[in-house]
């Protein structure tokens, strides 16, 4: 037992060792996370130094990575933008399945394969990998755009043909007439589950999760969120569909919910940790020993594989009425088998239904398409770049799919400060979203109609939860000086350009956080002494004008060169030190 928790333990120093040699290396060199951790895996896996041979057991756990990235892209979807896409998941979703899977069959027909392993073959193939598509989506903008909202549509069609295709199999391996009946009853008991869970969502889950969050107890939250993931996703899988599915689903359950920035944030360091794994070992997949011996016939096949799937999506996607270069690059996208071709062929090799040396081929060419795919996918960027340019009749006014917090204010507390800058922003017509600790603060203020979100917002994985990467400017308002200076100096790290304004203790105060990064700091101790001021002067018989003289040249003296003053310590038109 302790040789094996030895074993264990030196292989998860490996794959920690190289994440972080690897990936900043590949950073450095402007080719990508996704391909450092394939070519970590390649490394470590058997083929490499052969630190790591046991890849089955450790793709088990890498899938978790999938399951979190569809739960985090589940919570971004409200249930009504999820409603306007389905014409496109039909149609261009569809569409694509069908037809892929159906040229591949030809063509594997005409190569001699038998029936049932040709049509395995086509749908196996026709399906793209989710974790790469959204993984490089999310270096490009996301599913804001136009290209993202109908590689989506194709993705999570294709999650969803999971349960018909694992059931096509069951029966080419002539299951017992039980086990051919229990499919057709399944999408009556998934319809159920579903319906279900969305019910539980809507009216059950925030007064659950609010008696969790009011116990103060961050590690118990962080295991509420997790349990919910993966608990739905399990009782997806058990019903007949994909754990990712369900974990997609998951995330649109808590999509309308005002805890979801608070567990997104708290879900993205297992996500992120376990997506790296999954690619890692599709890098350790690569049998180059196979490849060696079949080198011409599996680069015809990945070329063909590559250029296929890229017609017909870029095809499929002109039809829908997308601009040429958005078709484009929707295809080349799309152009790579999936994760699910793993599971398939493997299932379908146990099963009897495909030979194992075709399926270990296959595995290859799915393997290699992922790997290729960040390439196809830079080179088709930088030739559109370089030698397209759209027309003006190109300029179409498509409907694009957008969260209506593009653009908008963050206000990271939405105490008593927080709450008078959110009601002036809201009269104004700015839009912006509070993220505020307090659960009883939360509920009054969304009660009233306010876009409040429970969420550490003195931590930077919140600020990005709510959206900080498209966000116009920060606000910060919280009470404590500490939690402030370093939010402000994490923020200012990641976000170069941000504008980030502040509210401070005092002048001392105010100098600390413009030097490490705030675009501007108000002290609160100044403005509420300089109001005061301003009606004692009044009620003195000071004249208007000369009252707002002293009281605007006092804040300005005090404010300009505040860093400067402070260092050297210089007193404020007779202002006692703070």
């Amino acid at each position: 037992m302790q040789e094996a928790g030895g074993h264990y333990l030196l292989d998860i120093l490996a794959l920690l060792l190289a994440t972080v040699v690897i990936i900043p290396l590949f950073h450095r060199i402007r080719l990508g996370a996704i391909l450092g951790y394939l070519t970590a895996g390649v490394i470590l896996g058997p083929w490499g130094f052969g630190v790591i041979t046991e890849v089955e057991d450790i793709r088990h756990l890498a899938e978790f990575g999938v399951i979190f990235l569809l739960f985090v892209l589940g919570i971004e979807l409200k249930p009504d933008k999820l409603w306007q896409m389905r014409k496109m998941v039909i149609g261009l979703g569809l569409g694509q399945v069908l037809i892929t899977a159906g040229l591949i069959y030809g063509v594997a027909i005409w190569f001699g394969v038998s029936n049932q392993e040709a049509i395995i073959i086509g749908f196996g193939l026709a399906l793209s990998s989710t974790a790469f598509c959204l993984k490089l989506l999310a270096e490009r903008g996301g599913i804001s755009t136009v290209m993202g909202r109908m590689s989506f549509s194709v993705l999570l069609l294709q999650d969803i043909a999971v349960v018909p295709l694992l059931a096509l199999v069951s029966y080419f391996a002539g299951g017992s007439s039980a086990d051919i009946m229990e499919p057709s009853l399944k999408p009556v008991y998934a319809v159920m589950v579903i319906v279900a869970l969305l019910f539980a969502g809507r009216y059950l889950l925030n007064p659950i999760i609010g008696r969790i969050v009011a116990s103060q107890d961050p590690e118990v939250f962080i295991a509420v969120a997790v349990l919910l993931v993966l608990g739905v996703a399990w009782i997806m899988e058990s019903v007949g569909f994909s754990m990712a599915l369900g974990a997609f689903l998951a995330g649109v359950m808590l999509a309308e919910s005002h805890y979801r920035h608070q567990i997104e944030a708290d879900i993205l360091p297992f996500r992120g940790i376990l997506l790296g794994l999954f690619f890692m070992t599709v890098g350790m997949s690569i049998d180059f020993s196979l490849l060696w011996e079949r080198l011409l016939d599996i680069i015809l096949l990945t070329w063909g594989l590559m250029t296929l799937k890229c017609l017909v999506v870029y095809v499929l996607s002109r039809i829908t009425g997308a601009r040429h270069d958005i078709a484009l690059q929707n295809g080349a996208l799309l152009s790579q088998s999936g994760e699910f071709g793993f599971v398939l062929f493997g299932f379908a090799a146990a099963s009897g239904v495909l030979g194992n040396q075709l399926g270990d081929i296959l595995t290859l060419v799915i393997a290699l398409t992922m790997v290729l795919t960040p390439f196809v996918v830079n080179g088709t960027n930088w030739l559109l770049n370089r030698f397209y340019s759209p027309e003006a009749s190109d300029d179409e006014d498509y409907e694009e799919f957008v969260e209506s917090s593009e653009e908008h204010v963050i206000l990271a507390g939405f105490g008593r400060v927080g709450a008078r800058i959110g009601t002036l922003l809201g009269a104004a017509g700015v839009p912006y979203i509070a993220l505020e600790m307090k659960q009883k603060r939360v509920k009054e203020a969304r009660a009233q109609g306010f876009p409040v979100f429970f969420g550490d917002s003195s931590k930077v994985k919140v600020l990005q939860a709510a959206g900080a990467d498209h966000a116009k400017m920060i606000v910060v308002t919280l009470d404590s000086p500490r939690q402030t200076d370093q939010l402000i100096s994490q923020v200012r790290q990641l976000y170069p350009d941000m504008p980030i304004h502040t509210r401070a203790r005092d002048r001392r105060h105010c100098a600390n956080l413009i030097t490490i990064g705030a675009t501007s700091a108000v002290s609160e101790t100044l403005e509420t002494s300089l109001r005061l001021t301003e009606e004692v002067l009044l009620g003195s018989g000071v004249e208007e004008e000369v009252v707002s003289m002293v009281i605007d040249e006092f804040r300005d003296d005090y404010y300009s060169n505040v860093v400067q003053k402070v260092t050297e310590n210089k007193v404020v038109l007779g202002e006692l030190k703070h």
